[in-house]
Order: structure tokens, then sequence, then C-alpha cells
């Protein structure tokens, strides 16, 4: 059968199309790669780090203003960059302990500016004025805490505005009226895409203003936007970008900047087995490039929105962070009960340069949920290093290999018995590879 010239020519732009967008994915990567100034683990840098970046931004001569100030009289900063009629907003970090966005965007506007040059940077600067929040909750971010320094949650403070921080929010906003929004955060690190045993290292959304969903021009433009980010991703991690939950939210920021006439895409960071917090910067400064020189050229054209209900939703409860299979537990008060199960542990998220606590979350027959690493303990007694080996117990492990004469009721077991492994804070500080790992 013959092709219509029509739809070969259609195909032909397509494919020409996408192989230029994928050519600039590339790009991009390698131009951060090379450019970054981020320098330090999102998650341990502070107010204090941020006001290092800022002045390296200003050095470059970007625009960065004092917009306000936060409850402990932290300033609170905006960026600004580029000379086009298309507003382009962007705020991170409105929960303390959401940092991955942050450092992105001061990488994003550090290659931006450097690269004036480009002929597809002289074409983002002279469509659109990008302006960015990079860290809207200082005092969260001292402490790396969610919420502020009232203890209020900021992303629940859209309507009535009790906390400085969303005044600040609200009133640039309302000034400016920007033409599309992205709210950045971070998410829980077992999310997962869809229920696999894949982490969701990034989930969008494109926020509805309403809670009947109602779909606007905007959000059908921000629709195709996904579609072209998580495109430009799947190549780095396939099989790990989802779509967050599109629950109306009527006290949230991004469900009613929706509302209020600037469209909102919402971008969450998860966690990836094996990658470091670096690499997620990484992919944030490829979605907000990717979005910006769409934004700026028309290509979003290109991408069919209904795509967008393609990409599978968030989901939990598939994966945790460390499973043992087949121990037999021991409860050293009454080792004669014995207890043939697997163990799951979660680990607590905390700054890089924190020791991060793990805690058993389950007990029992886990084989509907994976673990990002697993270990075979059919052939070892396991016994809590502190206490009891029940759900909610600090994941502190002691083994012993079966067939060992251990008396567990030694009020100091570790010295008198010493364990053939010890697994603490998530790291085995003692036998490493005596339990295999599984595969």
């Amino acid at each position: 059968m013959r092709m219509k010239p029509a739809l070969m020519i259609s195909l032909v732009i397509m494919v020409y199309s996408l192989q230029a967008f994928a050519q600039t994915t590339a790009e991009i990567a390698d131009i951060w790669d090379k450019e970054h100034v981020s320098n330090m683990l999102p998650s341990n840098v502070r107010h204090k780090n941020l006001l290092k970046y800022l002045d390296g931004l200003k050095k470059l001569g970007l625009k960065v203003d004092e917009v306000g100030r936060s409850g402990q009289n932290r300033e609170i900063f905006q960026i600004e960059w580029g000379k086009g009629p298309k507003k382009v907003f962007l705020w991170s970090q409105m929960h303390g302990d959401e940092p991955t966005a942050t450092s992105a965007l001061i990488d994003m506007f550090t290659v931006l500016q450097k690269n004036r040059d480009k002929d597809w940077v002289k074409a983002i600067e002279k469509t659109l004025t990008i302006r960015a929040v990079p860290m809207l909750n200082p005092d969260g971010a001292e402490v790396y805490l969610r919420r502020n320094s009232q203890g209020i949650d900021i992303n629940r403070d859209a309507q009535n505005l009790v906390t400085p921080e969303a005044k600040i929010l609200k009133d640039l906003r309302e000034s400016w009226s920007p033409e599309i929004g992205f709210n950045l955060h971070n998410q829980q690190g077992l999310t997962t895409a869809g229920k696999t045993n894949k982490q969701a290292a990034i989930s969008f959304l494109v926020v509805y203003g309403d809670a009947e969903k109602t779909l606007t021009p905007g959000l059908e433009r921000n629709r195709r936007i996904v579609v072209a980010m998580n495109q430009a991703l799947s190549g780095f991690m396939p099989g790990s970008i989802a779509r967050y939950g599109d629950d109306w939210t009527p006290s949230a920021f991004g469900d009613n900047f929706s509302a209020w006439g600037t469209p909102v895409i919402l971008i969450e960071t998860g966690g990836l087995y094996g990658k470091d917090e670096m690499f997620l910067v990484k992919m944030n400064f490829i979605s907000f490039l990717t979005a910006v020189k769409l934004l700026a050229d028309g290509g979003d054209t290109a991408f069919n929105p209904a795509d967008y209900e393609l990409i599978p939703n968030n989901s939990s409860g598939c994966i945790l962070h460390f499973v043992f299979r087949n121990a037999t537990i021991i409860d050293r008060s009454k080792p004669a009960d014995q207890l043939i199960a697997d163990l799951g542990l979660f680990t607590e998220r905390r700054r890089a340069e924190m020791s991060a606590p793990t805690t058993i979350r389950q007990v029992g027959d886990l084989s509907m949920i994976s673990g990002l690493e697993e270990y075979d303990a059919r052939d070892f007694n396991v016994t809590g290093r502190f206490t009891p080996l029940k759900t909610g117990a600090l994941g502190e492990l002691l083994f012993y290999k079966k067939g060992r004469e251990v008396d567990w009721a030694s009020t100091d077991i570790e010295k008198e018995f010493p364990p053939d492994a010890i697994f603490s804070l998530g790291k085995w500080v003692k036998g490493e590879g005596v339990v295999k790992k599984r595969i």
C-alpha cells in the first residue's frame, strides 16, 4: 500500500523534529557536564550557600533582587533573565527539605547567561523573560524541614496567606502575571512509576485550576511540554518517570496559580538507586532547558498532548530500601519463639552530610515488595542490635551464621558473641559480603 504524500511529509517532518530534539537534549546534557556551577550536594545547601551561588550569578551580570524576608528574617531572592514578552516563572524549595531544583536553577541561569552568543540561547532571550525564586523557604532549608519557622506548610497557605513566604509568592505572581509556572519539589524516594519496582526519579503533573479538571489552552500546552520533557529524560532513566496525582487541593499554590491564570507544571524529584543527587540536578536542568526552549521556539506543537496520559501514575508500597529474605528472627527475650520472615527496611531522608537512620517498615512475607538492595539471609539468625526486630523499630541488625552457639540472653552479646555481620545506618559496618546480595 502506498503512503499518501501528505502523510509521508508529515512523518518526515515529525521524525526530523524528534531527531533534532534528541540532539538538542544530548547537547543540553553535555553542557551541564561541562558548565554546571552547583558544587555541593543539594541536600547540604543552606541559605549561606545559596548566597554564594547568587553572588556568582550577579558577577555574570544577572539581575538578582531581594523580594522579601522569611519569618526568621532571611532574604528571599528572585532571579531574572531574558528580554522577551513571554513570562515564565519558577519557584523552588517552598518545602525546606526539597532542594534538588534549587541547584538546577542556579545552573540553568549560569548556562543561559554564559552562552548568550549561541543562536538557541539568543532565541530564548529574545522571546522569554524568566524569573525564579530559588529558595522560598530559607528557614525550613536551614534545618532541613518541610515547614517554615511558624510550623506551617507554605504550600497549603495559598488562600489564607498567614506566612510571609506565601504572601511573597502570591505578590510576585499578582504583580507580573506569568504565562506559565513551574512548581519545583521533591517527593518520597520510594515512589514508583506505576505498580513496578522502578523508582519515579522525576514525576510531572499538569496542575488543574479547578476540581472539575477543566482543560484550558494553557494546560493543553503544558501537556505537550511535559510529553517533551518526558521524552528528553527517558534516555537517561528509562522507566523511571511518572505522573503525580492530580487531586484538586484548594489550599495549594500550584492549583491556585492555575486558577489565577498561570497554568502550572509540577516537577517532583524522587530518588534513583545507584545515582547521586547531582545526577538528579542534571535531570532537572535538562527538563528546565527543554521547556524554555520549546516555549521560545514553539516546538511543543510537535508533541501530542494525548501522550501525557501514557506516562504511568505515581505509586507506592512496591519497594523498600533494603529487604532481607528468609531471615530467622530471634527475639532475645524469648529465643525459643523463632520466626522465619522477610525484613523490610526504610531509610529516613536526611542531608547527605548526616547519617540516615533506618527503621523496620515491614516484617513477614514481602514477596510482593522489591528492595533496592536485597540480601539472602536464609543461613542466618538475625537479632536486633538494640531493640527487638519489629515494625517501627530501628533497623540495626546483628547476623549470626546458623549452627553457632550463642547465648541470646547475654547482656553484652556483641562482645561475648561477636556477630558475623552488622548492618547499621543502612551500611555493613562489619562482614560486608558475608550475607549474599541478591541480584
